[in-house]
């Protein structure tokens, strides 16, 4: 196609954007996860550090952003999937393509959303109509027909983008990193700056203030371990420079170790909340119920 994205890669990233709407509306196996929009888009345009960059970033950035009956949110996946795309085809910068391709795109495809929701209403008066004629083939086939708008809202934007947008993209990339170079730099602060946001606000829905204890030991951790390997690195980078026989290779922070910490402590927290929840069923529900209005935190049965 002359935009360093093929018509196969086209064609796969258009299905999966197609799947990903399908897998959050019904299985939800986590495939709809930018983060996992970054592998998959990754690999499918051959650099998958690129695509997990992007992908991470905008994870980050929709942390705290959920929706709440039929409220749209941001499609933070299609936006993945094209900010990966163009940044791998064109040789943009990944943060560049977080906040010039990624986010607006996210933005945007909230408009299809709602396109979606209200073309799937024609097939759900039609599945009330054959209720009361107890026809429930008929209700089978229009609970499937759902799905093509939903998958449509996703698939069309992110195939007519792919197809023909690469030489506009193109030329807007070469365009930013010449003459305007200034809000190419701009652009990658705020795209590093996203997932800050993106903390804050799911910082803003936690329970901080009941688990306060929590969020300062995993801080501590996180910076103490970072401290140690850093230096733990540097000093062996140091030694490698004054001698040349030293050949020992110290690994960097392992985000595992971090990630276990984390789930262990989370494990420790729900057994807490099972248990009090348990002591709670067993009081009368007058005051299970006042129970949760004062600590102000929604528990799983509350979903």
């Amino acid at each position: 196609m002359g935009t360093g994205i093929a018509i196969w890669q086209v064609i796969i990233l258009t299905i999966y954007s197609m799947y990903q709407i399908m897998d959050e509306l019904t299985l939800q196996t986590s495939l709809s996860q930018p983060i996992w929009a970054g592998i998959i888009a990754g690999l499918v345009m051959g650099d998958l550090k690129t695509g997990l960059v992007i992908g991470g970033s905008l994870q980050l950035t929709v942390l705290g952003v959920g929706t709440f009956g039929g409220a749209s949110k941001i499609d933070a996946n299609s936006g993945t999937v094209m900010a990966t795309a163009f940044a791998i085809g064109t040789g943009m910068n990944g943060q560049v393509a977080v906040a010039a391709l990624g986010v607006p795109v996210a933005s945007l495809m909230i408009q299809t959303d709602i396109v979606a929701r209200f073309a799937n209403t024609f097939f759900q008066h039609r599945i009330d109509k054959m209720i009361e004629e107890e026809n429930y083939k008929g209700i089978e086939r229009n609970y499937l027909y759902g799905y093509l708008p939903w998958t449509l809202s996703r698939g069309i934007p992110v195939f007519l983008a792919l197809a023909f947008g690469g030489p506009f993209v193109r030329t807007a990339v070469d365009y930013m990193n010449t003459n305007l170079a200034w809000l190419s730099n701009g652009l990658a602060t705020a795209g590093a700056l996203l997932p800050a946001v993106g903390f804050a606000i799911l910082l803003r829905y936690l329970p901080v203030k009941k688990h306060w204890p929590y969020l300062i030991l995993g801080f501590v951790i996180t910076a103490l371990l970072s401290t140690l390997y850093g230096n733990v690195s540097l000093l062996g980078t140091t030694i490698a420079g004054i001698d040349s026989k030293f050949t020992t290779a110290f690994a960097g922070l392992p985000m595992l170790g971090i990630a276990l910490i984390g789930f262990a402590l989370a494990a420790m927290q729900y057994g807490r909340t099972v248990k009090e929840q348990q002591v709670a069923a067993a009081k009368p529900a007058a005051s299970a119920t006042d129970s949760n209005e004062q600590d102000g935190e929604i528990h799983g049965d509350e979903l």
